[in-house]
């Protein structure tokens, strides 16, 4: 009997640090990807993201600038612990965008794209399911 009370505060506390990880992981890469989407000159961009320069530049920024605000909302309401409710929805949104991509690489037969889509949605995913069901962060 002890030996399984003594694991479940193990496993929350490794299930916590995988949730850390993937919301560091994400906010750094959505990060940059964010910063320069809504700032870098398109001409500068479309050699590094190539269906930059076939979209409205305003598009480009929009998704630039909801990028940097998901990577802003998967660290900072949990780390200052206010409204940490919005950790798991950033990712929620994060998800969407990551869907959504998806199914714009599928329509530009972009299976690379496509791929790292599904790769940082399912991370999202795993974020907003642990911050909102496994182990959510508490208010101040």
């Amino acid at each position: 009997m002890a030996l399984a009370a003594e694991r479940i505060p193990n496993d929350s506390k490794v299930l916590n640090i995988l949730l850390w990880v993937g919301q560091i992981t994400l906010a750094g890469m959505f990060g940059m990807a964010g910063v320069a989407k809504a700032t870098r000159p398109i001409a500068e961009l479309a050699p590094q993201i190539p269906w930059t320069a076939d979209m409205p530049e305003v598009l480009v920024r929009f998704i630039g600038t909801a990028e940097l605000l998901g990577a802003l909302g998967l660290v900072l309401p949990a780390l200052t612990r206010i409204r940490p409710v919005l950790t798991p929805l950033a990712a929620a949104g994060l998800v969407t965008i990551m869907a959504l991509a998806s199914v714009f690489h599928a329509t530009r037969a972009e299976p690379g794209g496509i791929v790292v889509n599904l790769l940082l949605g399912s991370i999202a995913a795993f974020v907003a399911w642990g911050r909102y069901r496994k182990a959510p962060i508490a208010a101040r």
